[in-house]
């Protein structure tokens, strides 16, 4: 990416990163709730770096992995419970790790 240290985009900067046309981004923006670029005062569209990202896994979704556009919403939208889930399990590993290392000192 050219625009390294950039903090805002336009849509056709972001259209031709994913060389896509101005229109599926807006299409896109109307399909994932998610997607949310702020606006500027004349009413353009300004994408942050997180915008970005957040296209980028659409477009994983979507034209790699081929989601149809409901799927790929519902995987978006529950993405935080998956989290969530996550990191419950990482906690009740982690603690018992601290157990059979405690058990292992102690012999």
């Amino acid at each position: 990416m050219q625009n390294i240290g950039k903090l805002y985009y336009t849509i056709r900067e972001v259209a031709d990163m994913f060389e896509v046309n101005t229109s599926k981004l807006r299409f896109y923006e109307k399909e994932f709730p998610s997607l949310k670029p702020k606006k500027s005062k004349a009413g353009d569209r300004i994408y942050t770096q997180a915008d970005i990202d957040h296209i980028r896994e659409i477009f994983d979704l979507v034209e790699t992995k081929g989601f149809k556009l409901p799927a790929a919403r519902d995987y978006l939208q529950n993405k935080g419970s998956r989290k969530d889930v996550n990191h419950q399990y990482i906690e009740k590993l982690e603690s018992l790790k601290a157990f059979l290392i405690k058990m292992r000192d102690s012999l």
